[in-house]
């Protein structure tokens, strides 16, 4: 079965008076293991996507199914559990907390999930390894560069072991030497069997996965 089954989505914002309707009828699967890209230019419908497939929002209608789960209609509490067991997020703006050091940072997922201490510890620190940054483990995201910084996003994305990374304009607040270093280092998860769904405006970046859609007006073009 594919990791993500979206059928028919719809969805429709109240604004005033007015229905919106931004999503129109999204078909789309995505397998297990793919690097799968969805651009769109601002005002596409492609967040309102992200944050469906995100399991951060639910539609209006249609069917999404993740890692064989349906969870169109689930609460806000339900959905919670399954971000937190299903899919890692690196978005553009990082999101780490300031005074928490880099290891604090990465073991934030962990606290929902009841695990041995020294095994997440120990795992933590083998994905901080993998990703270049075990001599900043003590350090602050303040102190490290925005590369460093989405470094640390992605290894705290990937500590629980999820199903999905969905990344979100993950090099939008990087040069572009340490933009070709983050996508690299996303190409590397692919590699390593992690499905990653990138969604982007810019096309260079959308070259680094293995198949591009292109969203707009709330329906798949290309």
């Amino acid at each position: 079965m594919p990791l993500c089954i979206l059928e028919n989505i719809k969805k429709t914002y109240r604004m005033g008076d007015i229905d919106v309707e931004v999503l129109k009828g999204i078909d789309l699967l995505v397998e297990k293991g793919e690097f799968v890209a969805i651009m769109g230019a601002s005002g596409s419908g492609k967040t309102t996507l992200m944050n469906i497939i995100g399991c951060l929002d639910v539609p209006t209608s249609g069917h999404y199914i993740l890692a064989g789960k349906e969870v169109s209609n689930l609460s806000d509490d339900e959905l919670s559990v399954i971000r937190n067991e299903h899919i890692g997020f690196v978005f553009q703006n990082f999101y780490l907390l300031p005074y928490a050091t880099v290891f604090e940072n990465v073991l934030l997922p962990t606290l929902y999930i009841e695990r041995r201490k020294d095994h997440v510890e120990k795992n933590a620190t083998e994905i901080l390894q993998l990703v270049g940054l075990k001599e900043r483990i003590k350090f602050k995201p303040p102190q490290l560069s925005g590369g460093e910084q989405q470094r640390v996003a992605i290894a705290r994305a990937i500590v629980n072991d999820p199903d999905l990374i969905l990344t979100d304009e993950p090099t939008g607040q990087l040069d572009s030497n340490t933009a070709k270093e983050i996508m690299s280092l996303l190409t590397k998860m692919n590699e390593r069997g992690k499905t990653l769904i990138l969604i982007t405006h810019d096309l260079n970046i959308a070259s680094y996965a293995k198949r591009v859609i292109q969203i707009k007006d709330g329906v798949i073009v290309e």
